[in-house]
């Protein structure tokens, strides 16, 4: 079996020396530590590791190898993207939650080779949160598509025979679905069209 090489990251230095030596004892080569996403990232780069397991309070948005994420507390919207990003090489795992240190190794070994494994605790919650993102009322999703050919609320209100009130009602509703709090850094529309063209 060819020795899997692997980055460690965690915001503890203790987090990390620990996790490094149960991978090592199992003959998982450690090619790099981080303490953060940029540094992981870095590492990644530089090393092209076979995988990252990683137990950050802020794990990286985008990364290109294969992720085991070991959180404390169970965050489905998190596990979500997780596994919507990377359709092979993702993982969720709660640090608490895993049984022994042969179900860690396997979770590892599963990941690095294009699997995907979630924690049981976590994949109720999972499952209500695809269903809830992906169900759009047939009036949200005309919303949506105009709102894609770049129409204005008043515009939408014309051409769908709607009230403005209604279509502010149904924009609001499509971004509460989407996850898409009010910012001031993104346009929210923008993003929900892109969101929707990704669909």
């Amino acid at each position: 079996m060819q020795q899997l090489h692997v980055i460690v990251a965690a915001d503890s230095a203790l987090l990390r020396a620990v996790l490094s030596r149960l991978l090592e004892d199992h003959g998982i080569a450690v090619v790099g530590q981080a303490a953060d996403a940029e540094e992981l990232q870095r590492k990644a780069r530089a090393h092209r590791p076979d995988m990252a397991v990683v137990a950050l309070t802020d794990p990286p948005a985008r990364e290109h190898v294969p992720l085991l994420v070991l959180a404390d507390t169970a965050d489905p919207d998190a596990a979500l993207d997780l596994l919507e990003e990377r359709p092979s090489g993702a993982g969720y795992l709660l640090a608490g939650q895993v049984p022994d240190v042969e179900r860690f190794i396997s979770a590892v070994r599963e990941v690095a080779a294009g699997g995907s494994v979630i924690d049981p605790a976590v994949v109720p919650q999972v499952l209500v949160r695809r269903s809830t993102r992906n169900t759009f009322t047939d009036r949200e999703r005309e919303v949506l598509e105009l709102m894609a050919a770049g129409r204005s609320n008043k515009a939408i209100a014309q051409q769908a025979y709607l009230s403005e009130r209604a279509v502010e009602r149904h924009v609001t509703s499509i971004f509460d679905k989407l996850r898409l709090p009010p910012s001031t850094r993104t346009h929210r529309r923008v993003l929900a069209v892109r969101a929707h063209l990704q669909v």
